[in-house]
């Protein structure tokens, strides 16, 4: 794509997520112009564009996708749609962002990422985290050699929006495909492979500790877990633990609580966001004494805030060519978006190994998914 020309953006859900992460995103980047909302809701979706100056509104996403009015699509819709409209955007030459999980099961996000490697065009599923200060430097940590050669990582991710029972989409199997091991779960598995690499097996353990109610309709259904344990084998001989749930009381401002370890031959990381004010890194290294903080260096906050976990989250976004601004400049410069297809394919085959994993009572190898 010409480097002078705007990239034309096309969004398929006019809802919360797309209001305050994708449109400032995409509001700062000099070459994005986002011209088209889709939402099921006809009058909706017309106060959504009159309120965000968008100029079209549509009911129908695949007249949308084909209106050539667009160059590229986000796919902010429930998890049960992404495969129909993914494909239907890679068949008409649009470049995707798509929201994580990438599809409702391997076979979908098979097919997504075969096709997507095929068209060439950029596609991105957006696991936010890998962004945030304290991953990056986590992250440049250990590929600099901090901890030696890596033995074991603990990751957990507590938060509370299922402590309820009420009804949620996102706790009904059919319309999720997975509960909160896959909602916020998937985010850490990709962290997982993105500090240590390819995770080989699985071992999971699933709770259902919140008694759900009916649909509002009455109707019943199959309930979705409400958090997990999952040992990882990695490729590398690494292990380690994900815990993820949806029940968990935090007390912070956006109710959750992010918890990470590292450890190997040379030494030990720790990393913490409360979702309140702190975001930090200690570690300490093999003959250097006790654990240490380990201030972020300057160049990984960039323009961030750093007064709360929320500013700076708003501000890695919309003042940074991370995820959805840099979508835009990878479709621009011709270059790879990251996170990639390929790697939501292999979190969405470790979702599936940890259902099946949890029925079955034994490990599971991801090439059996």
């Amino acid at each position: 794509m010409s480097e002078e020309r705007n990239v034309r953006v096309g969004i398929i859900g006019p809802g919360f997520w797309t209001d305050v992460m994708y449109l400032p995103a995409f509001a700062k980047h000099p070459q994005a112009e986002v011209v088209a909302i889709c939402g099921r809701n006809k009058e909706r979706t017309a106060v959504f564009a009159q309120e965000h100056n968008i100029p079209y509104a549509f009911t129908d996403y695949e007249e949308m996708v084909a209106s050539g009015l667009i160059d590229a699509v986000v796919v902010c819709t429930g998890n049960t749609t992404h495969y129909d409209m993914t494909m239907k955007a890679l068949d008409a030459g649009l470049h995707v962002l798509c929201e994580k999980p990438l599809a409702m099961n391997p076979a979908e996000a098979e097919e997504m990422t075969a096709k997507a490697e095929a068209t060439g065009l950029k596609c991105l599923v957006p696991f936010t985290y890998r962004f945030m200060p304290t991953a990056r430097y986590v992250k440049e940590l250990i590929d600099d050699g901090y901890i030696g050669k890596p033995y074991h990582l603990n990751l957990r991710y507590y938060t509370g929006y299922g402590r309820n029972g009420q009804y949620m989409w996102r706790f009904d199997m059919e319309k999720a495909g997975a509960g909160p091991i896959g909602d916020i779960g998937s985010h850490f598995m990709y962290l997982a492979m993105w500090y240590f690499g390819e995770i080989e097996s699985v071992m999971c353990q699933l709770s259902h500790f919140v008694e759900r109610a009916p649909r509002p309709d009455g109707s019943d259904y199959e309930r979705a877990d409400d958090g997990g344990s999952i040992l990882l084998q990695f490729k590398n001989g690494a292990q380690g633990v994900i815990m993820a749930s949806a029940v968990a009381y935090e007390d912070t401002p956006f109710g959750q609580n992010h918890e990470m370890e590292f450890h190997g031959s040379g030494g030990t990381l720790y990393a913490k966001v409360d979702w309140d004010k702190k975001q930090e890194v200690q570690g300490a290294r093999e003959g250097e004494g006790m654990v240490k903080p380990l201030p972020i260096p300057d160049e990984i906050w960039g323009k961030a805030r750093r007064d709360t976990v929320h500013n700076t989250y708003k501000d890695v976004f919309r003042e940074h060519d991370f995820m959805a601004r840099g979508w835009i400049t990878n479709i621009i410069e011709d270059t790879t978006p990251e996170p990639t297809f390929a790697e939501a394919l292999h979190v969405q085959k470790v979702i599936a190994a940890c259902q099946l994993s949890d029925a079955e009572n034994r490990r599971v190898r991801i090439d059996e998914v």
